[in-house]
């Protein structure tokens, strides 16, 4: 193949990668996820419950997963890490805090979202509580449209369902 080939290959290759990222960012909500759906996968598995809206905390509890990961040199097939957020937790995984309970405190910092996404990369998964978003009569397109994230029936009944399978539980205090 000619070297004009071959970056008309890699631009089509390219150019199918961005459509088909964009397709995945075009997602409405996030996928829902049953409690039967939750495996333990990696022998070291971990639960991070985030039921608090502190900016501060929510920067330790990202923080802490990254020191937890780096151990694993960020192999994400050693060890797998799940955030369970319910109640004020859900704030940092939405897209706007307009219309919600939270809309008159100040913006959160877009730096955690960047971090997120980066931790992200390393198979960190979110799940979200749905009776968070009912009782707060939340519509759950709020969402980030990240894949990365999961909704579940409850946030609470996630947390004792991962761990009865095996996954340690931590809460950054």
């Amino acid at each position: 193949m000619t070297d004009i080939g071959r970056r008309h290959l890699l631009t089509a290759l390219a150019a199918s990668g961005a459509a088909a990222m964009g397709a995945v960012s075009a997602q409405a909500t996030p996928k829902d996820l049953s409690l039967a759906d939750m495996k333990k996968e990696a022998d070291v598995s971990c639960v991070y419950h985030c039921d608090f809206g502190d900016d501060n905390r929510y920067s330790a509890l990202l923080r802490n997963i990254n020191n937890h990961l780096s151990v694993y040199n960020f192999d994400p097939f050693n060890t797998k890490i799940i955030i369970v957020a319910h109640s004020v937790g859900i704030k940092y995984h939405l897209k706007t805090l307009a219309g919600t309970p939270w809309e008159k405190q100040p913006p959160i910092d877009p730096e955690l979202d960047s971090r997120m996404d980066a931790l992200a990369k390393y198979g960190v998964e979110v799940y979200l509580c749905k009776i968070t978003f009912s009782n707060l009569k939340l519509d759950v397109a709020l969402t980030k449209d990240v894949p990365y994230i999961k909704l579940v029936p409850s946030g609470v009944a996630t947390v004792a369902a991962l761990q009865s399978k095996g996954f340690a539980y931590l809460k950054v205090g």
